[in-house]
């Protein structure tokens, strides 16, 4: 397989979904409105982090809320580099070779957020399949460097499945996370072609793991590739089953013509109805909406997350 060179501007990655190009992209409804990301706060953050080499999947996966976001000085650092060697059918990230792990990249990280002086932070990676380990000690490094750095940052792990692999997730939550995250993205039905190299009953094992060993685990769905809501419902029973206590459920949109078209746009009143079921099933804190991503308003859970992250052995 050859590496994937993306040629675009970053800029216009993350603006892409505003301005959908061709027949072939139909044009969202009217609940759904992206902000372009301009002003001072975003240009300052951008820098902040090019500076540093990073990637964020902000940019890399054209997420619609960049502009909201980054005006606030929210933002999700992606590490491991920004190829990623999967090639899930909803996903913007380039797919391809990826170069070595950058063995600087957690200081990196650390130093962004320490000047932000943020309360709250998100991490993510790509998967890296071409690693033994999944790149959990990548991960590990970059959590304890953060935590160094930024004793009073509420820091999220966004993390991939590790092929299953629970010795490596263990490397991962040994590290100290305040919060594991990982997305179920869609319903079993569906994961094949919405996920194609990763296995349903993976994730969940992975997010059982980090809830029996005490952490305050999230995850999160997209609604429109096709599924019904009793599909939906059941996943909701399922997750909070295995002690999911975060959710987010946001509307799946098409990055290009390339990736899985939407086959249907959720109203806002039908997320408004998950979200109470969600919550009614007990989940801690549920935030839905057409778009919402996994690090949606994110800071809004700190109170929830300095709780309970920490009430159990680990």
């Amino acid at each position: 397989m050859t590496r994937v060179v993306d040629t675009r501007s970053r800029r216009l990655r993350a603006v892409r979904l505003v301005q959908p190009a061709g027949d072939a992209l139909p044009r969202h409804p009217p609940w759904i409105r992206m902000r372009l990301p301009t002003g001072a706060a975003t240009f300052d953050l951008r820098a902040r982090v090019h500076a540093q080499g990073l990637h964020t999947v902000c940019e890399s996966a054209s997420c619609p809320n960049i502009g909201e976001c980054w005006s606030r000085r929210c933002l999700t650092i992606m590490i491991l580099g920004g190829v990623c060697t999967r090639s899930c059918r909803f996903c913007d990230v380039p797919t391809g070779r990826p170069e070595s792990p950058d063995p600087a990249e957690p200081d990196h990280v650390a130093s962004v957020l320490s000047g932000l002086g943020l309360h709250h932070a998100v991490v993510t990676s790509v998967s890296r399949d071409d690693l033994a380990d999944g790149g959990a000690a990548h991960w590990a490094a970059t959590i304890r460097a953060v935590k160094q750095r930024c004793p009073g940052l509420v820091l999220e792990a966004l993390t991939g499945d590790f092929a299953g692999d629970l010795a490596a997730v263990d490397e991962v939550l040994d590290a100290g996370p305040d919060v594991f995250a990982h997305n179920l993205e869609t319903v079993p039905r569906l994961a094949c072609e919405v996920r194609v190299q990763a296995r349903y009953p993976r994730s969940y094992a992975v997010l059982a793991h980090a809830s029996q060993r005490g952490f305050l685990c999230k995850t999160g769905l997209m609604l429109g590739l096709g599924e019904t809501q009793d599909e939906v419902r059941a996943v909701l029973r399922e997750a909070r089953a295995i002690g999911v206590e975060i959710l987010t459920l946001g509307q799946y949109l098409r990055p290009s013509r390339e990736h899985l078209p939407v086959a249907r746009h959720v109203p806002p009143e039908e997320f408004a109805q998950l979200r109470q079921e969600a919550l009614d099933l007990g989940f801690a804190r549920v935030v839905s909406g057409p778009l919402v991503r996994s690090s949606y308003h994110a800071d809004g859970q700190i109170e929830l997350i300095r709780s309970r992250a920490r009430r159990a052995p680990r």
